[in-house]
């Protein structure tokens, strides 16, 4: 192939263009082998401060579920994921996969409420703290 015929590929566009409406968006990454994580949990000793603050977010999360309840696909799911991550937070040996699930899924529930991704993304910081087996 000559220098004159080499093919050229059309430029890449990197960028987020959203137009018009009202728009609901998750967790976004832009760019060139961007990614973007929501709900990472990973645990380490929690003191009872944290305790306290965790306790008060599980409240804080459960009062959202409400207020935003019909702005959800699913809130009656919402509600349920919401009850087995406080229920695995009771138990007197939470398992780490277990908390980890619920979290994820609590996410991927509450995803149109920005309220309450905040409120489940601090959620999350904070069972990092718990004291597992």
């Amino acid at each position: 192939m000559r220098d004159d015929q080499q093919r050229h590929d059309p430029p890449v566009n990197n960028g987020l263009v959203i137009n018009g409406g009202t728009h609901h968006v998750g967790n976004q990454a832009v760019g060139h082998h961007a990614r973007a994580y929501s709900g990472s949990v990973s645990f380490s000793p929690q003191d009872p401060e944290q305790a306290a603050r965790t306790a008060e977010l599980l409240t804080r999360v459960e009062q959202l579920l409400q207020e935003h309840r019909a702005a959800l696909a699913d809130p009656d799911a919402a509600g349920r994921e919401l009850g087995r991550l406080r229920e695995e937070l009771d138990e007197a040996e939470p398992q780490p996969t277990v908390l980890r699930r619920a979290l994820d899924r609590l996410t991927g529930f509450v995803q149109p409420v920005g309220p309450l991704v905040t409120a489940v993304g601090q959620l999350a910081a904070s069972v990092q703290g718990l004291p597992l087996p």
